[in-house]
């Protein structure tokens, strides 16, 4: 992997938490805010991609009825609790 330098104004307080973790994990300051950014990067894509499959999902237009989801809530904990309710809305054809 190639790296380039990159620079960044950071809080006092959390420079020193950054540096006081890695010195915990035996790294650098600069490895451990790699691996920060990294992960929340990727968080951030896989959570942009969650999305666009939910919209794709949701143009599909089928839908579960916000009363169907009401009573299949109130039932939970309850004697007679119901499975999931399926779809009830779908687009006019």
């Amino acid at each position: 992997m190639t790296t380039v330098p990159f620079t960044l104004r950071i809080d006092a307080a959390v420079k020193k938490r950054l540096e006081q973790e890695a010195k915990r994990e035996d790294r650098s300051a600069g490895y451990v805010a790699q691996q920060a950014i990294r992960a929340y990067v990727e968080a951030k894509e896989r959570a942009r991609a969650e999305i666009r499959a939910a919209e794709k999902e949701a143009d599909k237009g089928v839908f579960i009825s916000g009363g169907a989801m009401d009573k299949w809530v109130r039932s939970w904990g309850s004697d007679e609790e119901q499975a999931p309710p399926e779809p009830d809305i779908a687009p006019r054809r």
